[in-house]
């Protein structure tokens, strides 16, 4: 793409002191003829860059325009490789290679083990352990459908198991508690739509290029929605799934209960998600109060239990 030239073609006028038009040519396999129409390119930028003729001639960035490497301090550097990395560990691609390659030529050599101990220092991996081994693949699908503005098409099994076949218009990939979603806008229904990919199957990126519309942001943030209808409830849970109580209220909620015990304010909707959650953590946990959710608790326990009963 010629943007991604323009950008590696100032990298390097940056990086080096002078080149040759024929140099360039040869690195990014184009004709002389289109190195003097980039060259023109970013000068009409804003960017000066000086022509030199002769022998040793070529092209350089005026002096007064050089970014001093030490412009960035050790911090900067670890902060832009630590995201860059971690990016790379999730979505994989040449633009995030190639970043990381430029972000790289600016570190000092003097600084570059400091730099690679903090980088080091925190590392985020949000693939799961077990899964849909669909994801990855997908999610290369879905980008590539972004960058050339294709419509893709799928099947979608809804929360309850019924499966439609969608056609969608791409317009961003969401990660979000550890999920991918695609945001879309669904040709079926006419609206934008936030799909899961976990969700997804049969995905086929189609020839037809399509004319994005105004962009719809998916709504992500359900905190002040979720303060209103949540209330608290007591519950009573082994120390043993303290960990994964804790994902979902503070440790200010929990009060020890004996040597091996807490009970804990559990933040709480009445709903199936809700339900599953308390019954995710087995017989290690106990609702005490309201008695309403705890007679709902003993039904539901009645009926998993009559099903191995039968």
């Amino acid at each position: 793409m010629k943007v991604d030239r323009l950008v590696s073609i100032i990298m390097i006028l940056l990086d080096k002191k002078r080149i040759s038009a024929q140099e360039l040519a040869d690195m990014f396999e184009v004709s002389p003829r289109t190195i003097y129409r980039d060259i023109d390119t970013i000068n009409m930028a804003g960017i000066p860059v000086y022509g030199a003729s002769g022998v040793g001639g070529g092209f350089e960035i005026m002096q007064s325009y050089k970014i001093d490497r030490t412009v960035f301090s050790t911090a900067d550097l670890s902060a832009i490789l630590m995201g860059l990395s971690n990016l790379s560990s999730m979505i994989r691609g040449d633009e995030v290679v190639n970043a990381l390659a430029k972000v790289k030529s600016f570190i000092p050599a003097d600084r570059a083990r400091d730099i690679e101990l903090k980088v080091n220092q925190i590392y985020i991996d949000l693939s799961p352990w077990m899964g849909n081994r669909n994801i990855q693949p997908y999610l290369e699908i879905m980008k590539t459908a972004l960058q050339e503005s294709k419509l893709l098409s799928f099947d979608y099994s809804d929360r309850y198991g019924n499966k439609t076949t969608r056609t969608a218009e791409p317009y961003q990939l969401v990660l979000k508690g550890s999920h991918w979603y695609l945001q879309g806008y669904c040709r079926n229904r006419n609206d934008f739509r936030l799909f899961k990919l976990s969700r997804i199957s049969s995905l086929q990126i189609q020839e037809d290029i399509f004319t994005p519309r105004a962009y719809q942001k998916p709504l992500l943030d359900f905190s002040d929605i979720l303060a209103g209808m949540q209330k608290s409830i007591k519950i009573r849970i082994h120390k043993s799934v303290m960990d994964r109580v804790l994902d979902y209220c503070t440790y200010e909620h929990f009060l020890p209960d004996g040597e091996e015990h807490y009970t804990v304010d559990f933040p709480f909707i009445e709903n199936e998600y809700y339900y599953n959650i308390l019954f995710s953590f087995g017989d290690q946990c106990q609702c005490l109060e309201p008695p309403h959710i705890r007679t709902e608790m003993m039904r539901r326990a009645h009926n998993i239990a009559a099903l191995y009963e039968n």
